[in-house]
Parts: structure tokens; sequence; C-alpha cells
């Protein structure tokens, strides 16, 4: 791991809420700003949700202050807020937005109409010199009331050295109503075809810009749903007991180790352990998976899940940011805030993108001028301002974000937490999965899974004196004999002289008869002959379970077989997988026996058993080299090595285990069906990417050289001004909707 990495994980993280960027160019410079602050190790700037992303050890009053000399305003976001107030800063914003299109709208429609009638009087007569000077004023003061936060911004990055989509509209707008303003004080010396006043122009353009600005807003808003539905989750109030007496406080003011009650229909408040009481909690929320948990004594509960039947007790175990549920909004914020390649690259390409528009304009102007018809000074003013409205670069620069944004949401709904924007692009190119067995093909849990019983017993019989035996065993299947005696509620015979034989099994007297329990070697060691039950032994390790005799007074009783079985829905995973044309790799530490007998029930083909944890990530690395992309699935903590060197790493969480660090997705409930959806939703994403990017590119080709005038020698058609205003609006709201549809994906089946 480089030391870069290693400080990422160790750093500190500051988000921040960034006003005033309008397009994908001023993405870079807000990075830029951020970056330069000492301690900083890392910045992701979000112009989908206007966020910004800092890992490092810095001031977050330096941030904000670097932020505001980069002519940017910067609020720090700390904890779970409150989504309603988000929701009612950006209905605010939202309804300034509709005012100030609405004025543009009203006033620009109107000076279209009388234009269209003639109702205005000629430009340089008599009546015309006193109210086409009104109508430069009363334009002038809607110009600042609906576009000073573009002039504002444009001048922020004039001043700095920049240029950006505020800039494109500044000069536009700006150059309309100037160029309007000398068509009127010299109209006396202009050719009569050149006396035209484009107020109207500048005003609706601002009117469209708004509208669609406006229209976005409420979109992306809409997006970043998942979010504000996870922030939701989280109570404001807590029952706690405190001497004796039930409180209910803020939940900022409960403490670690402090008893909570919640009564049904009520939101869990905090992590925690139940310590009285039963229910069945509704952790949807978590896992994705919809049918209830049953909770008893020592069952862990998480924030923000539902309590449905019964009142319980319970002591806090996590606290405001280290719950469950703070933990999966962190990791769905930074996967949001994260940049797969792509979009690195759009960054680079719109950090270019205005300046290069700008000389578009100038070359536009001069080459009508000199070259153009009759008035050559008109044509050259309006094909010049078509361009620079028409190619404001908001579609480019929300592309990618907004898709990321609303693919990391849907994938939260689901039970999958993408933890970084590459996973996400990464994901859908995977040629090769390599699964862990245990916890991830398999339960992770043994349990009995085979009773065999000869003449003189019964199963039950057999079961009972096995876990009479085992009771005072610290072997690991032990528990599992324990839980299925406890199952059948048979009851347990009272054990003396136990005695452990490390290798081989356990031996005790119960009832004054000498028992003896566990493998073919502790038979041979007591002189009891197993040879006839060889066939049965083999039979059940080729199926991967683990068998044990049992032996009383010299004398064998029956077998007992112990498996960890597979997940009911392992076999299908696998399956879908295979059809996606992924090959699928089984790695174990365990025997070779045992891990045949569970590929083959899975369905996988390549096994490699007998794997340290520490070699999982060598078998990684080879076959990357072989050119194989590899996503590795395990359980978070013994596969770290190989979750990392993974291309795309996935992590069986708990629910509750969920940062965990070495993983680029958890998936938060068992199910290995989750790793086929996880890469169908990639494919989606990259899929919708690449359609808002090219719809994107292709709107700025093929309107760029149309606003210029390209068709006007073929055809007479010159692009109006308005139209591009509109134009413009539109291509941004069409990114908005397209990326929207992966809010409805279909994930499964």
């Amino acid at each position: 791991m480089s030391t870069e990495q290693a400080s990422e994980i160790t750093s500190d993280e500051t988000r921040l809420s960034i006003m005033g960027m309008s397009c994908a160019g001023c993405v870079s410079t807000v990075e830029g700003a951020l970056a330069s602050v000492p301690g900083v190790v890392s910045v992701n700037v979000n112009f989908a949700d206007h966020s910004a992303m800092v890992k490092g050890h810095a001031d977050p009053e330096l941030l904000k202050q670097a932020v505001v000399s980069a002519g940017y305003d910067a609020a720090v976001m700390e904890g779970l807020e409150n989504p309603e107030e988000q929701e009612a800063l950006e209905q605010n914003r939202y309804r300034s937005l509709m005012k100030k299109a609405a004025v543009a709208g009203a006033f620009g429609a109107l000076l279209m109409l009388a234009e269209h009638f003639a109702w205005l009087p000629e430009i340089g007569s008599a009546t015309g010199r006193w109210v086409w000077p009104e109508i430069a004023l009363i334009t002038l003061g809607i110009l600042i009331y609906s576009g000073l936060h573009f002039y504002l911004g444009a001048a922020k990055a004039l001043s700095l050295g920049q240029a950006n989509m505020d800039t494109l509209i500044a000069l536009g707008t700006g150059a309309a109503w100037l160029f309007s303003c000398i068509v009127i004080d010299f109209s006396g010396v202009l050719p009569s075809l050149a006396k035209h006043a484009y107020f109207e122009a500048a005003v609706v353009i601002l009117a469209f810009i708004n509208l669609g600005t406006g229209l976005e807003t409420m979109a992306r808003g809409r997006t970043s749903g998942a979010i504000r539905k996870l922030i939701g989750l989280q109570p404001r109030t807590a029952r706690v007991i405190r001497d004796g007496k039930e409180t209910d406080v803020p939940i900022e003011e409960v403490g670690l180790g402090e008893t909570l009650r919640v009564r049904p229909g009520e939101k869990i408040a905090v992590d925690g352990v139940l310590i009285e009481g039963h229910s069945t909690v509704d952790e949807s929320m978590l896992t994705g998976e919809p049918i209830p948990v049953e909770k008893s004594v020592n069952s862990e509960v998480v924030a923000g899940s539902i309590n449905q039947t019964g009142t319980f007790l319970f002591k806090a175990t996590r606290i405001g940011r280290d719950t469950a549920l703070a933990q999966i909004i962190k990791s769905v914020r930074q996967a949001q805030s994260s940049k797969p390649d792509i979009a690195r690259l759009v960054d680079k390409i719109s950090g270019i993108f205005v300046p290069i528009v700008v000389l578009i304009a100038i070359l536009t102007f001069a080459l009508w001028y000199y070259f153009g018809p009759v008035p050559s000074l008109g044509y050259a003013f309006v094909t010049s301002m078509t361009v620079l409205v028409i190619a404001c670069p908001c579609a480019l620069g929300l592309a990618t974000p907004i898709s990321v944004m609303v693919a990391v949401g849907r994938a939260a709904q689901s039970g999958i937490l993408i933890r970084q924007g590459d996973a996400l692009q990464k994901a859908g190119q995977l040629t090769c999965v390599v699964l862990d067995k245990t916890g991830t093909i398999t339960e992770g849990k043994p349990a009995v899974s085979t009773i065999k019983h000869t003449a003189k017993f019964d199963g039950d019989s057999v079961l009972a004196w096995a876990a009479s035996i085992e009771s005072g065993s610290e072997h690991p299947l032990a528990a599992s004999i324990l839980a299925a005696a406890e199952q059948k509620q048979l009851k347990l015979e009272k054990v003396q002289k136990f005695e452990a034989i490390a290798g081989h099994g356990v031996v005790a007297t119960i009832n004054g008869k000498p028992v003896y329990f566990g493998n073919r070697a502790l038979m041979e060691l007591k002189g009891i002959d197993a040879s006839k039950f060889d066939g049965e032994l083999a039979e059940l390790s080729a199926l991967g379970q683990t068998p044990m005799l049992l032996a009383v007074d010299n004398t064998i009783a029956g077998i007992i077989a112990v498996s960890d079985p597979i997940k009911k829905d392992s076999a299908d995973a696998i399956q879908q997988l295979q059809k996606l044309g992924v090959r699928v790799i089984m790695v174990t530490g365990d025997n070779n026996i045992t891990a045949l007998a569970i590929a083959k029930q899975a369905g996988i083909t390549e096994v490699k058993a007998q794997v340290l944890p520490q070699d999982k990530a060598g078998i990684i690395k080879a076959l990357q080299q072989q050119g194989e992309t590899v996503g590795m699935v395990g359980d978070g903590i013994n596969d770290a090595p190989a979750l990392a060197q993974a291309d795309v790493g996935m992590a069986i969480g708990t629910g509750t285990d969920v940062a965990i660090e070495s993983a680029d997705v958890v998936i938060l409930q068992g199910s290995l069906l989750k790793v086929p959806e996880a890469i169908a939703l990639s494919k989606a994403t990259v899929k919708n990417i690449k359609q808002n990017l090219f719809g994107a590119f292709f709107y700025n080709t093929i309107s760029i050289p149309v606003a210029a005038g390209l068709l006007y020698p073929f055809f007479g058609i010159l692009l109006n001004p308005m139209i591009a205003g509109a134009a413009m609006a539109m291509s941004s709201l069409t990114v908005v909707a397209n990326a929207s549809r992966l809010r409805w994906l279909k994930l499964s089946g």
C-alpha cells in the first residue's frame, strides 16, 4: 500500500456545500483551490449536488477561505443534516429561479409581441428617441434582477483569470443590451438594416436559462432522494431510562451504555444490544431484505430500523457518527462524490471548454463582420452572441456525476453499498470473480446435517448422547450439536470424567457407561471396531460434511455429520454470473475434499483449496497478469489483502459491519445474488453516462457551428439567440432526465 493510500485511509473527511458553481468549468477551479490548502490529501467536487469531499487533516475554516478566495461560497456540512432544512433550501432556490424566469419571460414576451404587431416606434424617430431609452432602462433593471448572479459569477471568474458558464451568459446578454444601446444612440449613422435592438433576446435568454436551471435544481434534488431517505430514518429523539425514569431526549444527548426503550412502530435511535424483551424489526433500510428479523436478548439492533411487534430495552453500543446508518450515509456520499476515470477526463475537457468557446465567438464575429452580408455588424453580433449562449457546458458537467449519484442511491436501496466511483465503472467490466467459501458461498455457521443410528438406538438418542458429552467441550463443532439438541428440546445427561483428546475427539462417562465421540482414529485408539462404517464415513466426507462416530459402552451407536451448508441462493447467483460470461473461481483454506463438494453443490468448476489468507492476493494478482479483470468477494476481514488487490473488492457485510476499508463494494445482506446485481447496475450506469456524454458532446458539436451560421450560405438559416437559450436549458434537463431512469432500474431476475 502506498503512503498516499495509507494517509487517505487514516485521514479525516470534511464535506463542504459549495455555492456559486455554475458549470463543469467551476469544478476544476474549486478542486484546485481546495487542493492547495495544507494537509489536504485528496479532493472530489461533485457538480451534480454542489458539494466537495475533502480528505486530509485540514482546518475546515481554511478550506472555506480557499473556496471564497476562488470566487465561490462554502459551508461545512456536519453530522446527519436535517433533510427538511435541505429540502426547504432547494425549494427556496427553485422558487427564486422561477420568479426570475417569469419576470424576464413576461417582459421579453411583451417586447416580442410589440415588435411583431409594430406597436413600438421606429428607432431614431421623434417618439423613438424617448421610448427606446426607457425600454433600455427597464431591460437593464430586469437583467440585474434576473441575471445578477450570472454577472457577479462572471466578474469573480474574470478577477481570477478564469472563464465559466457565467462568462458566456454575461457576455451574450450583456453584449445584446450594450449593442442595442449603441443602435439607439447612433441610429443616425447606422444603415437602416442595422437598426435593430436585441433587448427582447437578452431578457428571454435569461428567462430560459433561469427556467432550465430551476427545473434542473428540482430534478437534481430528486436524484439525491436515497440520501434524504437514509437521513430521514434517523429519529430526532430517543426514550432513555435514567434514574429509573423514562425520558425523551434529543438524539444527540444519548450516551454510550445508556438503556433505551423502543415501543411498537418506533424507529430505533442508535445501535445497540437487546437486554430485555422480544420483537421483530424491519431492517430493510440496511439490507434491502423486506422480511422482518426476529430479535431477542443479546440480539443486535441498528439505528434507523423500525420496531414492529414487541416492546424491548436495549443498551446503546454505537452512537452519532459511529452508527451503521451514519456509516452507510457517509459511504453513499463518498461514492456519490467520487469520480470514475471517465469523469476525470470530462473535468479536464470542461476546464478548457469555455475559453475555446469565447475564441470561437470572437472568430465568428470577425468572419461575419468582414465577409458577411449587409448589415455585417448586425449579423456578426447575432451569430457571436448565439455561439456564447448555446455553448454553455452545463450538460457536459452533469453527464457523469448525475448518473453516479442516482446509481449509488439505487444500489443503497437494494442493499449494495458502493464506496468508490471507480468500482461503479469497473464492476461491469469484470471477466472473473473469485469467491471465498466460508460465509460467502456457505452460511458460515456449521450445523448438524446428517444423523445415522444403529439398530439399538434412534436418531434422537444419538443426538442426546452426543450433545451431553459435547456440553463440556470447547470444540467449534460442539455448538452446532448443542443447538440441534436444543431445537429438538432433548434432555441432556450429566457428564463425568470428561476428557478431550486433541485431534481425536472427546471421552466421558454418562450414566456409568463409557462414551466416545470423535473421528475414526478415536475409535481405533479405544479398540472399537468401526470398519463397517468406513463406506458411510467416506460418502459423507465426499459431500463436504464432517462425520463423527458415537460409541456408547464400547459399541458404535451412530454417526453425526456437521457441515457448513451453502446459502439457498448461492447456486442461482453463480449461475447468473456464468450466464454473464464471468469466470467464477472458489478459493478457500479448507481441505480439497470439502472444497470440491461445496463447489459441486454451488455449480463451480474451478477450485483452489488449502490456500492461506495471505496467498489469496497472489492468486488474484496472477489472474490480473493473465489479462483478467478480477472481482473478489469475501468477508472483508480475513480476505482484506485479496479485496484490496482485486480490481473490485466486494465484502459480504452483516448490516452493522459497514466500514470495511479494504472493499470497494459492501453487500449489506449475505446474498451472493447482489454480485450479479452490482454488475448489472454498473453496466447500466456506464451506458447511461456514455449516453449523457454523447448527447452533451453531440449537442455542442452540432449547435456551435449552426449558431455560428454554418447553414446560412446554403439554406439562409440563422439560429435565433433566444432559441439558443432554450436549447441550452433543455440539454441539461435531458441529461438529468436520462440519469433519473436509473432510479427505476430492475436489478434482480
